[in-house]
């Protein structure tokens, strides 16, 4: 029999800062810019940058650097906006990237 030891969460990979909730993931199937990323719909324990435009693999977005509030690694980014039609549903949601966070509680 397995133990549980609490819901299954992502941390950041540098100071294990809890970031994300397993719970919380749409897709693994995203491109980040170290490699695979994934889209959540919710982040924690993250500041938000300043918005800027991006030219993305999908098209042009507004987007926001996503850094942890403990030791400040940039993690990855939030849609702020999408300007093309297909891409809205991206938007308020984040990408935190493979390499920068890790798992726990699994």
């Amino acid at each position: 029999m397995a133990e549980v030891f609490g819901p299954r969460l992502y941390s950041c990979c540098n100071c294990r800062n809890h970031v994300a909730h397993h719970d919380d993931v749409i897709s693994k199937a995203f491109q980040g810019r170290h490699g695979r990323a994934f889209l959540f719909s919710h982040a924690m324990n993250v500041i938000v940058g300043p918005k800027e435009d991006r030219q993305l693999m999908t098209g042009l977005h507004a987007v926001a650097d996503v850094y942890c509030s403990d030791c400040r690694v940039v993690l990855g980014w939030k849609y702020e906006r999408a300007y093309e039609e297909t891409q809205k549903y991206k938007e308020g949601k984040f990408v935190l990237e493979k390499s920068k966070i890790v798992k726990e509680n699994w």
